[in-house]
């Protein structure tokens, strides 16, 4: 673990990996739900970072949590979540290349994976998506767009997003889904959560 402080009250936590941040994160969670560290403001996980807001004495908690004998956990089973997909997207083609098969198979062979909700950042309801297997993974774009449309479902390295909103993202678009991805008059304003798990189903 490495320690890095962030604004005034902030630190943050740098990992080996996805697995070793979970981790990290669900024992945090779990003794907060026990009373450890109730100033604490907020605990957001990355994809290799804890960020730990509301921090008194960083140095005092640096040295806590290396003293921890963090567990692996197991993925939890949270909701299933289908996304209808047309697979239209303007990357579709240069992605199906650099997997070395034609844009229906490529298509197909994303819809086939089972994705899980690693974490949420980027923008409300911006889910990151675990489960694209490692030979798979893409390159961000080189040259960002100004302007994403909402629904545009995209990879970037192993990770597969759909946009909730229009935005300027460097991702590789592969398709477009009317799926609702943030509302916040919703109950739970988030489609999806931390936990997730998720299909993508191809629709014409």
């Amino acid at each position: 673990m490495k320690f890095l402080p962030v604004g005034a009250t902030a630190l943050l936590v740098e990992l080996d990996g996805l697995g070793d941040t979970l981790a990290l994160h669900a024992e945090i969670e779990r003794r907060r739900a026990g009373g450890w560290a109730p100033d604490l403001a907020d605990v957001i996980p990355g994809a290799r970072t804890v960020l730990l807001d509301g921090v008194t004495d960083r140095a005092e908690l640096a040295a806590e949590l290396r003293s921890w004998d963090v567990a692996p956990v197991a993925a939890a089973e949270g909701p299933a979540v289908e996304i209808p997909c047309r697979y239209d997207g303007e990357d579709l083609a240069e992605v199906a290349a650099r997997w070395g098969m034609s844009a229906p198979e490529a298509a197909r062979r994303h819809a086939a994976a089972e994705y899980r909700v690693a974490f949420c950042g980027f923008a409300p309801g911006f889910g990151y998506l675990s489960g694209l297997p490692a030979h798979l993974a893409v390159p961000r774009r080189a040259t960002p767009r100004t302007a994403v449309p909402a629904g545009r479902v995209a990879l970037a390295g192993t990770w597969t997003g759909v946009y909730p909103r229009s935005s300027p993202g460097g991702w590789q678009l592969i398709g477009r889904t009317d799926a609702v991805l943030w509302d916040a008059g919703r109950a739970q304003p988030a489609l999806l959560t931390p936990g997730a798990r998720v299909r993508f189903v191809a629709v014409a």
